[in-house]
This record gives structure tokens, sequence and C-alpha cells, in this order.
């Protein structure tokens, strides 16, 4: 099924007690709206939209073509209203906030709390050196809180990355876009694009999807980490089983973070997922850890991390 022709919902339809005002976003598994409900409160609404598999060429109903592409999104429809009931009983300031869910137009909406802000990916590229310590240190020990309630519920995150971290005005941090009905999809179905994120993604995510566990969350907290300093990615995990050339946070970063922050990086992005923190309790424990202040000095460092990575974000 051709998918460059599936159409977002139009701007002043009634999506039940919604008025979609905007598209905010659209990938392979969804589109992202914003919208107003009758007394002119703000939302964000996801619309489950796995293109490979769904088509809406006009009007709202999306359609399927053949029965194998029925059961697969029909399967992978029941993990996305799933994941939002889960979702729904979080509440919890870092974790995105599902205040309604419903079936409609063949697929089902996800309502979210709309946050205003921007996301850490761009708050990164918006620098013109590596993020503070300080900032990594606060940011990273607030989401964390989230998503050890997160996991404490038996959810994994999956996509965790700068681009699903969102700052807020307040200047706190929330977790958005859990990909867990993404997963399951593409655990079955090789038809599907991949749900992962190169450079944040752990191996075990590409290879060895039984293994996934809170270690994987932590993996891609370590790799979010990593980008704060290098304001890029970090290599991809799949080559990094191959030929690991990615240079070591403790190195990139020296003289600008503590060795200490350097090191719980390096832990997090270790590629056996036996050697990295095995629970979010045990990461924040290293995060919380006293360090002597760095000297105040501003290291000659844009030059030094250009010269080693150059992929984007």
């Amino acid at each position: 099924m051709a998918s460059s022709k599936n159409q977002a919902l139009p701007i002043g339809y009634m999506l039940q007690d919604y008025i979609i005002t905007k598209v905010l976003s659209s990938g392979g598994f969804s589109f992202v709206y914003l919208a107003q409900d009758l007394d002119k409160n703000v939302v964000a609404i996801k619309e489950y939209m796995p293109t490979g598999l769904a088509l809406r060429m006009e009007g709202a109903t999306v359609l399927l073509d053949s029965d194998d592409d029925a059961a697969t999104f029909k399967h992978g429809l029941k993990c996305f209203f799933e994941e939002g009931l889960a979702l729904a009983k979080i509440d919890h300031k870092n974790i995105v906030r599902v205040v309604n869910f419903f079936r409609e137009n063949n697929t089902v909406y996800m309502v979210m709390q709309y946050e205003r802000g921007k996301s850490l990916q761009d708050y990164i590229l918006a620098q013109n050196q590596p993020v503070s310590e300080k900032f990594v240190r606060r940011v990273f020990g607030e989401l964390l809180n989230g998503l050890r309630e997160v996991h404490t519920q038996k959810l994994l995150h999956l996509d965790i990355k700068p681009a699903n971290i969102y700052i807020r005005v307040d200047g706190s941090p929330v977790l958005l876009d859990f990909g867990s009905a993404r997963q399951t999809l593409t655990q079955t179905q090789s038809k599907l694009s991949p749900s992962y994120t190169p450079g944040f993604a752990p191996p075990e995510q590409y290879f060895e999807r039984q293994k996934l566990g809170p270690w994987s969350d932590i993996y891609s907290v370590g790799a979010s980490m990593y980008s704060c300093l290098a304001r890029s990615a970090p290599m991809a995990a799949n080559q990094r089983v191959q030929k690991d050339t990615l240079v070591p946070a403790v190195k990139l970063g020296k003289g600008i973070y503590s060795e200490q922050l350097l090191n719980t990086i390096d832990h997090c992005l270790k590629i056996d997922y036996m050697e990295r923190p095995q629970s979010v309790f045990s990461l924040q424990k290293e995060l919380l850890k006293n360090v002597e202040p760095l000297p105040q000095k501003k290291p000659s460092i844009t030059h030094k991390i250009k010269a080693v990575l150059t992929k984007p974000l």
C-alpha cells in the first residue's frame, strides 16, 4: 500500500468533542494534531496511523487493502489502545498526561495534555557549546523520576531521545511519544518500518528483542546525555556491535563534564545490556553522587567535538 498519499484529518474537523486546529507531526505510525475541546482547552491528539498498512486519501475513515493488512493493523491498534490505558494510569509531572482515548474513523485516538516549550533536541542545537553539566543532571534527574514510574507500571518507553524529551517553559522535562505499540508491530511484521531511532536505540532493540528491559531505556537515556555533550547522536548500536568506534564520553568530555558524569554516560552506553545500570534507581544513585566542581574556564571544545563527530541528531 502506498503511504505517500496518506492524508491527515482536515483543519476544522470535529473529532468527537475536539476541533482539529493544526497538524503537529506525521510519521510512519501516527499523526499528532493540535486541537481544542469544547471549553477551548488546548490538547494534543495522537492518531494511530501506520502508513505501511493504512490509507486515507480523503475524508476521515482509515482504509485497509487486504486481510493480512487488516489483521496486523488490528493487532497494532489493540496495542496502541492498551498503551493509552496504561499511560492514563500514570499521573506524573515528567510523563505526558493522557486525558482521554477513544475509537473513531476505524482507528484509535489518544488525547494528551498539550505542553508548551521546546524539545531537548532543539535546545541542544540552539547552543554553541555542550549543554552544561548542571542542566544535564537536573533535567535527567527529574526525567528519571517519571521513567521510574513508567517501569513500575511494567511499561518500556523504547524511543527515548532528545526529540521526545520536552522542556517546558518552566524548565521541567516531560517524556513524550511512547513507542510500545510500534515496537509490538515491528516485532511480528517485517513489512513495517523499524521503530527504533539510530544512535539512541540499544543493540537488543535491533537484534534480541526478548532481552529488552529497563536497561534498554537506560541505554537511550545515556545516548541522550551523550548528545548533550556532543551536540549530535552517538554511533548507532548496530554499527557499534560490528565495530565500536564510538568516542567514549570520558574522553570526549574531559574538562567539560566531571569524570563521574562522563563515566555514568559511558556506563549507560555499554553494548552488553548486563553491564549497564539495571534499573532507573541505580542510575539515579549515580547521577546524585556529589562531585567536585570543574574549574571555571571555557575550554575550546567546539572544534574538538567537530573533529570526531559530524553525525546530526
